[in-house]
């Protein structure tokens, strides 16, 4: 029997199969889940087709995470595809406007600034919220994470975003802690997927994690990070939230 035997997952974030959570929906499947992806616009389109190139084509379900409507109609949405409960959600949902990245920090607007916390932070809550009236006795919500307790270079208003993204779930893993869900965080180390490598000066990440990773990281590898996401949306951590557990190499513990 698989870690997520007879679970339904609701992945969001799938473009392209270089993913992490394009990883995590094919392992979820390969773990006996039911998987349903999201996306929007004309991303759609994208997500539809690299849905083929998982074990088993998995329903798309539009959703903007900014939009009211699109979340309240996520649950007859899923319906519509035949889902009528869930069991787990991963969000893999990120962006901030170009002008708050890049070295821009102290210039940036806050229109810009709004639109990566909105997106990249805010939205955990909206989404899980949105999730909830399909979630049973007990739900887990994991999200994708990237170290937030130092000042990265030119990661600039995306990394306060991922700051705001922590402080997030643990208020929610204190507020749904009593109805059951479990909300935890997979800090990844750097991923060579297609929103990374728009991030001005990945390859200064690529340089850190070869020089700092103890036991090493391949950032062509996204299987390691999506194998913990995978085991926080299992039963296998009954007791665990609020918690962020690094899949990085070990570079979060290791000083310059």
């Amino acid at each position: 029997m698989g870690l997520l035997e007879n679970k339904t997952i609701l992945v969001t974030g799938v473009l392209t199969d270089a993913s992490i959570a394009f990883h995590v929906a094919k392992l979820a499947q390969e773990q006996g889940a039911t998987v349903v992806l999201s996306s929007f616009g004309r991303a759609s389109r994208l997500t539809q087709r690299t849905s083929g190139r998982l074990p088993s084509t998995a329903p798309v379900v539009e959703l903007d995470v900014t939009s009211e409507e699109d979340l309240a109609a996520l649950p007859d949405r899923l319906r519509e595809v035949g889902i009528d409960k869930l069991d787990g959600v991963l969000h893999s949902i990120g962006f901030a406007p170009e002008a708050a990245l890049g070295g821009n920090f102290l210039n940036t607007a806050w229109e810009d600034v709004a639109t990566a916390v909105h997106v990249s932070a805010f939205s955990l809550k909206s989404l899980t919220m949105a999730c909830l009236p399909l979630f049973g006795d007990k739900a887990s919500v994991v999200g994708l994470d990237f170290d937030a307790t130092v000042a990265w270079p030119k990661y600039d208003w995306m990394g306060v975003a991922k700051a705001a993204f922590e402080s997030t779930s643990r208020y929610l893993a204190r507020d749904l802690g009593p109805r059951g869900v479990r909300v935890n965080l997979v800090a990844a180390g750097p991923i060579a997927t297609m929103a990374a490598k728009s991030i001005p000066g990945f390859t200064d990440f690529e340089h850190v994690w070869a020089t700092r990773a103890p036991i090493g990281w391949d950032i062509s590898d996204p299987v390691p990070a999506a194998q913990g996401c995978v085991a926080l949306l299992s039963d296998w951590f009954p007791a665990t939230t609020g918690e962020i557990v690094h899949v990085d190499g070990g570079v979060h513990a290791i000083g310059a």
